[in-house]
Parts: C-alpha cells; sequence; structure tokens
C-alpha cells in the first residue's frame, strides 16, 4: 500500500517534471516550475522584499528566500538592498524578462492540463487542496493525530 506522503510527492513530482521538461526542451534547463509565482508576482507587482514576495505568493518567508537565492544563482532575479540593511529588494533580471513569452505560454498550458485533469476528477485538484489547507489551518494535523502511545 502506498503512504499518503508517498503518493502527494509522487503526483507533485509527475506534473512538475512534466512543466520543467518543457523549459529544458525549450533551451532552459536552469528554470524550475517553482519560479513562476515568484516571477509573475514580480511583473505584477514590481520590486519587493522577500517578505512580500512571500505573502504575494502564500508560502512561508524561508521557502520564499531559497527559491529566491536559487533563482539568483540561475541569474533569473537580483537582490538590491531596501531602505533598511535588513530588507533585500528583489528584481528581475533580463535574462527572466527575456523568458517571459516562454513563461506565460508554459503558464496558460498548464492552466489548460489542469482543467482537462479536473475534468477526470470527482472534484477538481486545487479546490480539494484549498479545502484540506483551509481544514488543516482549523485543526492541524498534529491536533488529528492526538497522543501516539505504544
Amino acid at each position: 500500500m502506498i503512504g499518503l506522503g508517498t503518493l502527494m510527492r509522487h503526483v507533485h513530482e509527475l506534473m512538475d517534471d512534466a512543466i520543467a521538461d518543457v523549459y529544458v526542451r525549450h533551451g532552459l534547463p536552469e528554470y524550475r516550475p517553482r519560479f513562476s509565482p515568484v516571477v509573475r508576482t514580480l511583473v505584477a507587482d514590481g520590486p519587493m522584499s522577500i517578505r512580500d514576495l512571500a505573502r504575494a505568493i502564500g508560502v512561508t518567508h524561508s521557502a520564499a528566500s531559497q527559491t529566491v537565492v536559487q533563482m539568483r544563482r540561475s541569474g533569473f532575479v537580483s537582490l538590491e538592498p531596501g531602505a533598511d540593511a535588513r530588507h533585500r529588494i528583489v528584481h528581475l533580471t533580463d535574462k527572466a524578462r527575456a523568458a517571459l513569452p516562454l513563461i506565460e505560454a508554459e503558464w496558460e498550458a498548464t492552466r489548460r492540463a489542469m482543467n482537462e485533469l479536473d475534468d477526470e476528477l470527482p472534484v477538481p485538484l486545487q479546490q480539494m487542496l484549498e479545502r484540506t489547507l483551509e481544514a488543516l489551518e482549523r485543526r492541524p494535523f498534529h491536533e488529528r493525530l492526538g497522543d501516539v502511545t505504544f
């Protein structure tokens, strides 16, 4: 029997790997699917701090920071000092701007693919995940587990 965590990771890998392959086939092997929410947010809202970026894309500050570091290493963003030395402002680079047509095309293709997948499921995947997240925010999983004794 496949465990729930293994099943969720496998579904994510199948989808994420297919998206990453789009970038490989178009000459951007260093681009990762998780970069797209960052890119799209910076295009829409302009340069911003990592904290604001994390809030805008719905991830932790740590996750946003790790993604920004990887994007910087790959040349898709630059970091500049903010109003005070504690904040760094994330900016898109020319490399990221040049990739925007591909990023937008992939985003649209992913949306179409998700709609097709949702038609095959009893409940749309995003809706199920959003409801799951809401339920876990109301009552965290560790509370649901209770005391584990043996």
